[in-house]
């Protein structure tokens, strides 16, 4: 199956240079381009891409506000959105995550993490820059509180080592293999965990894995 793909980005050199690497791809194809955060809303309702990748800075509304509309909280049918930018900063990465996006990339991780975020993303992984993955996870606990008394959440044994492992950024693939189970497996597993934690996707999962003490 192609992945469509379509792009947000103020910058025409940012947007060619993602297209020429992203075309380059058998199984990937951009389906659309915009240049400020209100055609990017525009566009992705109107193209219904598998995957948007989302800058942050933009005119009209920035790429937060766009990804809150395109995937947060209350919004049917959320479309998977994917922010990159240039700007390493935990309050962007946390206005993202929470705003609905699956994924947060820096512009300057290249080409392979590019094109890894964008299958991630189809697939229903989230990937998030390796630098900046566990700092940013652990900027949804309480700055500065003492780690509460781990909470399981009613999960099980299983569920909590994959919820674990999604804490550490890895893939579904990765948790896979360091689990000895099937992909499929863990994803009937992290299914089950989203509905009993009322989370959205497996950003959500990690945040509560590092909120309730779990990765003390």
């Amino acid at each position: 199956m192609t992945i469509r793909v379509l792009l947000a980005d103020d910058q025409q050199m940012v947007r060619t240079g993602f297209r020429y690497m992203l075309d380059a791809e058998d199984d990937i194809e951009v389906v659309g381009e915009a240049g400020d955060g209100v055609e990017a809303v525009r566009l992705a309702r109107e193209l219904r891409p598998d995957v948007v990748l989302m800058d942050i800075r933009m005119p009209g509304i920035d790429g937060l506000s766009a990804t809150r509309r395109l995937a947060g909280p209350g919004v049917v049918d959320p479309l998977k959105v994917v922010v990159v930018t240039t700007f390493d900063m935990d309050e962007y990465v946390h206005a993202a995550l929470t705003g609905g996006a699956v994924g947060f990339l820096l512009k300057d991780a290249g080409p392979a993490l590019l094109i890894e975020a964008v299958r991630a993303a189809a697939r229903g992984d989230a990937l998030v820059s390796p630098r900046i993955t566990v700092r940013l996870l652990r900027h949804f606990a309480e700055a500065g509180a003492p780690a509460p008394a781990p909470d399981t959440g009613g999960l099980t044994p299983r569920e909590l080592d994959i919820v674990r492992s999604v804490a550490q950024g890895r893939t579904n693939t990765e948790v896979a293999s360091e689990l000895y189970v099937t992909v499929s497996t863990v994803k009937t597993h992290l299914a089950r965990v989203q509905e009993k934690l009322g989370a959205r996707n497996r950003v959500e999962v990690a945040a509560w894995a590092y909120r309730n003490g779990l990765m003390a």
